[in-house]
């Protein structure tokens, strides 16, 4: 299994931050929040689930895996790690963590970009396994989020265990309008900043 690893080798926190559904390990937004973490101390880990990994050998753009092949390939790259971890990861790779991060018994769980729902279906939740979670969470999101705005989240029910974080005008990669007076720039700062104090503290 291939992995990419950012920051002190011997860190004492480690990270295994996971992708998003279109966008591989090695994309520009996971390597620079990778690279801020690890440069904060912290030990980043990433890896590819199976589908995103295949792309690599066979350039076929396949659609991700089955739910249960994403949560088992999890399972896999925490168990062989062999060390306390906080895990989570980009939309898809977080909404996986916090899937299993009770299962594992992790420090804690991160998802940067909760997918919520759908684009343009709020009926459609991914948030019941949400609502008992019990591990200590942190979801950072863009207020303008299409997979879930700050309006919409506000109404669900959540375990206390979770905490969110908002982006000012940010969207799911929390890029904000330009007439909101702030910048791309500043939400990936505050974004960074949390997760290392989450991680950290």
């Amino acid at each position: 299994m291939d992995y990419l690893s950012d920051g002190p080798a011997d860190a004492r926190e480690v990270f295994v931050f996971a992708h998003g559904a279109g966008g591989a390990m090695d994309s520009p937004w996971m390597t620079k929040f990778a690279r801020a973490l690890g440069q904060n101390g912290i030990r980043v880990v990433r890896f590819e689930f199976p589908y995103m990994a295949a792309r690599r050998t066979g350039g076929k753009r396949g659609a991700p895996d089955r739910q249960p092949v994403l949560l088992d390939h999890f399972r896999k790259v925490v168990a062989g790690l062999g060390v306390p971890v906080f895990i989570g990861g980009r939309s898809m790779g977080g909404r996986m963590a916090s899937m299993v991060a009770d299962e594992l018994h992790v420090r804690g769980c991160i998802c940067l970009g909760y997918p919520f729902h759908p684009p343009g279906q709020p009926a459609k939740l991914r948030t019941e396994h949400l609502a008992a979670l019990r591990t200590p969470t942190l979801i950072v999101q863009g207020e303008r989020d299409p997979f879930g705005t700050r309006a919409e989240v506000e109404g669900y029910s959540l375990s206390s265990s979770i905490r969110i974080t908002w982006l000012r005008d940010g969207d799911h990669s929390f890029k904000p309008r330009v007439q909101s007076g702030t910048s791309e720039a500043a939400n990936l700062a505050e974004g960074i900043k949390v997760v290392t104090d989450f991680i950290l503290r």
